[in-house]
Formats: structure tokens, sequence, C-alpha cells
């Protein structure tokens, strides 16, 4: 017998979403299993899937499922084939439940959850970082929820999300891991709006230093974690790696609050993580060659680029700090030229010709040498 005819349709709430009354048994049942409910329209998807997946699934099955209390998957069932018009028939032979021939009348149809390349992106992009975060860390206790309810968003399309994920695959290169402990101190006062005591290490200088901070906002760039602070020994807007902390603590100090969209005039509009101050424009000068992939590349949001007669592609960004332009100008080695400013031109031109004298150094060291010869 189907056990949804047992339901007592007297004390069924009434209206059109009257399947979709809140039960607290189901919510009891989930918490117990460690994990938050699913939402009504969750459920009436799994049961969906569910039986277009297995053909036929049983009315205890479901219930392990969902994890909800008999009630609540009564309703749930009567209102995808009543409200829905879902051809979903009890067979009394098999023990279960599964889709027949649809009758006449309204079809049967949910509605369609589909992914653009964005959203599919960002989905993986955020399973794969709840993947690799420290279950100890910030997150910890989170992660298990969160990955189940991408895991419901991603098997919502035609292929399930473990298809999914062998099928797409993001790789993080260069990534400079933060500690757990690190994030954990950095993020919780940055929401509590308290300072931070830290020994900082400065790469370009070959130095350490104990500076007083007040955090504004996290920044994940290039697989990379900075925090844009308010540094009290500099009294100024400075941004800080935070794999480059060695050691950090909360201070039980009110952080010193920045408007931040004084804190995005003043390091959102140089190039890359080296921002603030007065802004140059370098002009770049690609060959037909590089201007295949250059063209399509976006260096900055307000970069501006045109096709040049033979081919090749001129490309203007703004840059303060010229550290990071550097290196993605350099990547790009001959097929590059630097039109201005003179002092950027000057400063590729100096490292170029650094790099072939220590090419030239090395042709001429014994052991390079011999291996070379080896090799070839």
């Amino acid at each position: 017998m189907d056990p949804t005819v047992a339901a007592n349709s007297k004390s069924a709430p009434q209206g059109r979403h009257a399947g979709f009354a809140k039960d607290r048994t189901s919510s009891t049942i989930a918490v117990q299993f460690g994990r938050q409910a699913m939402n009504p329209i969750e459920r009436i998807y799994r049961i969906d899937q569910l039986i277009n997946q297995r053909g036929i699934v049983s009315f205890d099955t479901l219930m392990r499922e969902l994890e909800v209390s008999r009630a609540t998957l009564k309703r749930d069932l009567a209102w995808l084939r009543d409200r829905l018009n879902a051809p979903m028939v009890y067979d009394r032979e098999r023990g279960g439940y599964r889709y027949g021939a649809q009758q006449a009348g309204p079809q049967y149809a949910l509605p369609g959850l589909w992914f653009n390349e964005r959203e599919v992106l960002a989905l993986l992009t955020m399973h794969r970082m709840l993947q690799d975060l420290d279950q100890g860390g910030l997150l910890g206790a989170h992660i298990g929820p969160l990955a189940e309810r991408l895991d419901a968003l991603l098997s919502a399309s035609n292929a399930t999300a473990a298809d999914i994920r062998r099928r797409v695959r993001i790789m993080n290169a260069l990534s400079r891991p933060v500690s757990p402990q690190c994030f954990e101190v950095v993020g919780q006062a940055l929401l509590e709006r308290k300072r931070l005591s830290v020994m900082y290490f400065t790469r370009s200088r070959n130095s350490r230093s104990l500076r007083e901070l007040s955090p504004q906002r996290l920044v994940h760039y290039r697989n990379a974690w900075y925090l844009d602070a308010w540094c009290h020994r500099s009294d100024a807007l400075r941004v800080f790696a935070l794999d480059a902390i060695d050691h950090v603590s909360a201070l039980p100090v009110a952080a010193h609050d920045v408007d931040l969209e004084i804190v995005e005039r003043e390091l959102g509009e140089g190039y890359g993580i080296y921002r603030g101050g007065n802004l140059h424009w370098a002009v770049l000068q690609f060959t037909p060659e590089a201007a295949r992939w250059v063209r399509s590349e976006i260096w900055h949001p307000r970069q501006q680029g045109r096709t040049l007669p033979d081919e090749g592609y001129e490309l203007r960004v703004p840059y303060s700090n010229p550290a990071e332009l550097e290196m993605d100008i350099l990547r790009h080695g001959e097929a590059v030229s630097v039109l201005g400013p003179q002092t950027l031109r000057d400063r590729i031109a100096r490292r170029l010709q650094q790099a072939a004298l220590q090419y030239e150094r090395n042709a001429q060291t014994p052991g390079l040498a011999e291996t070379n010869r080896s090799e070839n």
C-alpha cells in the first residue's frame, strides 16, 4: 500500500505551498546527523533525481536519503504528484515509487537548474577551496554542510557532482599557503574590528619588523592572500602578504577604521597587488605572434588596447609600483617592447641585460658547461 494514502488530509495545510509546511521533526533528524536540513525545494529535486537515477525507490529509502520524518515525506510526494503533476506511481510488487506514463493535462517538468560557465567555475572553485581548507581552521565546522550543499547544486544538472569534478580540473599554480592559525586570527580580528600585532617579513629588504595593524579587508589574488591594513608604524594604508607573517596575535584595542571607499581609492587603482600612490601608464607593444594571446588577456580593468597595422598589439595599463608589472612584462621576453614611460623602459632593459649576463657567466662555469654538453 502507498504510504502516502495514510496521510491525514484534513490536517494538511492549504494553499499553493501546502506541501512545504515547516516540519520540526525533519529538522531535528537532520541536526542529529550533524547536517543542515534540506529546504523543501531541495527535497523535491532530490526525490526527482533519485527516482530518475534508480528507476524505483522505496519510501524508507527516501526517508533515509532526505533525513525527514514520514509526515514530511508524505507531503513532499503529494506535492510532487498533485501540484507539479509528476507521473509518480507506487509499484506494490516492487515496493517503491517510479515514474509512469504522463497523463493528459499539464505536463510535468521541474524548473531547470542551468549554470553558465562562470557559475559552474564558481561552484567548482568553492568546492575545491573547501576541500583544501584545513578542517581545524576558521571554517572547519562549516565545511561539511557547505560541501554537501555544493554537491546538491552541482548534481542538479544532468551529471553528478563527482562526474563534473572528474571532468573539470582546477589547478592552483604557484600558491603560497597560509597557516590556519594565522588566517583564523587575522579573520577574527577583521570581523571584530580589533588590532593585530604582527612580525612581518619584508622580502624585498630581507628584513623582519614588528608592526601594529588595523585590518581593513582581506584580498585573494593570484592564489595568495593579502591584508589591506592601516599600519600604525607607517601611519598609512599598506598591503601585507599573509604568507609573510611569521607571528600574529590579536590586541584588545579597537581597530582604526578607514572608509572602504578610501581603501579602494588608495589601494585599488594601481596594477596588481602593488597598488596605491601616483598612477603612471605603461605602453607595451607586442609582436604579432604574442598578440594572438595578449589581446584576449585582462591585465587591468582599465586597460586600453589596439591592434597595430602589422597585427601586433599595443596595450596600455595603469600602475604605481612597477614590481608586479615588470614580472608580467619579462615573462614575454623578446615578444614585447616597453614604449613608455622611459623609467619603466630603462628598468626592463637593465633587467634583461642582467639576465643575459647571468647566462653568459653560467656558460663560462666549467660544471654548467659540462652539464650542457652532456644534455646535448
